[in-house]
């Protein structure tokens, strides 16, 4: 080691408390650490150590349990998750565009923030309370086209439906499916026209008998295909590939576990982690129906990712 006044070379001096080691110039005194290897956008943790980490999140661990099994701190553990997530959307801006497709699925994902939305006090924070995931999937590669979180409400579905135009190769026909949600019925035939044939599919639940309280779904006493715009095909008009990849989600990630006390605190790692699952789910999954990921099945790629390729995008 050089020192950076004198240009000499110097001796070690002990360690710092972190372990590191020290060095001290013979001419000038001056004491200094050793210049310490940033693989990860400025951050020292191994590139063996978080995708560990990652790989933890991704297989339905909290990030309490991935301290307890990795030793890494809490707020490592954080950062790295939202670097993560942070590479993940340009991954999936980069590569899920101009897709052709056939069929498209799209769904609301519920969870909520710090707090359940009756809990919001006016002078909070906005974010907190109930967060949707607008989700789209193509129905026969599986491939997630587009998300988006925030309310549900029209701004957001706007914004979903803009970004899965982006998504979707331009003059492809396809069908597109939804659930009986208000504010499809206008984006989708304003934003793609006659691109797209639309149709609503939409569950009508049993009523619950007074006083009874159940944590199961309501049962589905009837379904009702409400066409929107142009000739939707009828046997064609299916949720059912999307909510599936809902249950995948909930399986698959500890925040977003049903009935538990697994929560977000703060709406950058919940984004983060919404980010790095999709991204997961499209490169580095392999589906069971199709034995490639979506991505493959896709052809956006021809080869399964791993957690590394989303850490070095």
């Amino acid at each position: 080691m050089t020192c950076h006044n004198c240009r000499t070379e110097c001796k070690r001096h002990g360690k710092d408390r972190k372990g590191n080691q020290r060095f001290q110039c013979p001419e000038c005194n001056k004491t200094f650490s050793a210049p310490r290897n940033k693989p990860l956008c400025g951050m020292t943790t191994p590139v063996e150590k978080a995708e560990l980490v990652l790989k933890l999140l991704l297989e339905g661990n909290s990030v309490s349990s991935v301290v307890r099994l990795t030793d890494v701190h809490q707020k490592t553990i954080l950062k790295l998750l939202v670097m993560a997530g942070e590479k993940c959307e340009r991954i999936m801006g980069r590569h899920v565009r101009n897709v052709q497709v056939r069929d498209v699925e799209v769904d609301e994902v519920w969870a909520f923030i710090g707090k359940k939305e009756k809990r919001v006090k006016p002078d909070e924070d906005q974010n907190m309370g109930d967060c949707y995931t607008f989700v789209a999937i193509e129905r026969h590669s599986k491939l997630v086209l587009n998300i988006a979180m925030g309310k549900r409400d029209k701004y957001t579905t706007d914004a979903f439906i803009e970004g899965l135009r982006d998504a979707i190769q331009p003059g492809c026909k396809f069908q597109i499916t939804s659930d009986g949600f208000g504010p499809y019925k206008h984006a989708i035939p304003d934003t793609f026209g006659n691109q797209a044939d639309y149709a609503m599919l939409i569950k009508v639940y049993q009523a619950t008998p007074d006083g009874e309280r159940k944590y199961s779904p309501a049962e589905v006493k009837s379904v009702e295909v409400v066409p929107v715009s142009g000739r939707p095909d009828p046997d064609r008009i299916c949720t059912s590939i999307i909510e599936r990849s809902n249950l995948s989600l909930r399986m698959g990630q500890r925040r977003w576990t049903r009935l538990t006390n697994a929560f977000s605190k703060k709406w950058e790692n919940h984004a983060a982690e919404m980010m790095l699952w999709y991204t997961f789910y499209n490169f580095c999954r392999v589906h069971k129906s199709l034995r490639v990921t979506p991505a493959m099945a896709a052809g956006i790629t021809n080869r399964v990712w791993d957690v590394r390729d989303l850490l070095a995008a």
